[in-house]
């Protein structure tokens, strides 16, 4: 396959190093290469939560669905869901919502506590107690913002996702400059900005004048950079 076929294959799918997950969630490397890699234990390999869909590469790369899916990992963890009963639920919630990632979905918002259920019963755990039988606890770790900022299809499928609260100057949009976070407006990369402002003396009228971009716009893009996205 010539490399113009490679890249055009992976338009729309979005391309993420495992540090640069790791920059844009506010997750661990190490984290996010275990739940979505696998990890071998006590001489046992376990496998990734779920097939990446770009598992074929030779270097350890997530996809926009990829990046999204393991925030909600990190939830669940964050309130001790052991990895054994966050695979199980993976696998109902797909077969239930038909779809390959199923945590971002907003179905998953309503029908969670329901699939909880049935993987409490299988696995036992314990954690997930709260979760399904109290309202409040559910919504602590399902909460608003994990959906806030993300813009689905009709389908309910993501598309793309704004990552500042309240803000949309800043998106990543795996149909755009392979799904690297940008100015919407524009399509200037958050990254170019920041470089520019340190050489343009820290002078956000300089670099929207450059770039024609408003301040707001250079503002929301150092914000980003500065690792102060949600």
């Amino acid at each position: 396959m010539k490399d113009s076929d490679t890249i055009s294959s992976l338009l729309g799918i979005g391309l993420y190093s495992l540090p640069e997950a790791a920059t844009y969630t506010d997750i661990p490397v190490d984290q996010i290469n275990r739940w979505v890699f696998g990890y071998r234990a006590a001489g046992k390999l376990h496998s990734g939560l779920w097939q990446p869909a770009l598992a074929g590469l030779e270097e350890k790369t997530l996809s926009f669905h990829d990046l999204l899916e393991i925030r909600f990992v990190h939830a669940f963890r964050q309130y001790n869901v052991s990895l054994q009963a966050i695979r199980a639920a993976a696998a109902h919630a797909r077969e239930w919502f038909d779809q390959p990632y199923p945590f971002t979905c907003r179905r998953f918002q309503t029908d969670g506590r329901t699939i909880f259920a049935s993987v409490m019963e299988e696995t036992g755990d314990e954690a997930l107690i709260d979760l399904v039988k109290r309202q409040y606890a559910f919504k602590q770790v399902i909460s608003d913002s994990l959906y806030a900022g993300i813009d689905y299809d009709r389908e309910g499928e993501a598309l793309r996702w704004y990552p500042l609260k309240s803000n949309k100057s800043v998106v990543l949009d795996p149909a755009r400059h392979f799904g690297k976070p940008i100015l919407a407006k524009s399509g200037i990369d958050t990254e170019t900005v920041a470089a520019a402002y340190q050489a343009e003396g820290q002078s956000i009228r300089r670099v929207a004048s450059i770039y024609e971009l408003t301040a707001a716009e250079v503002e929301a893009a150092l914000k980003f950079e500065r690792k102060d996205a949600a």
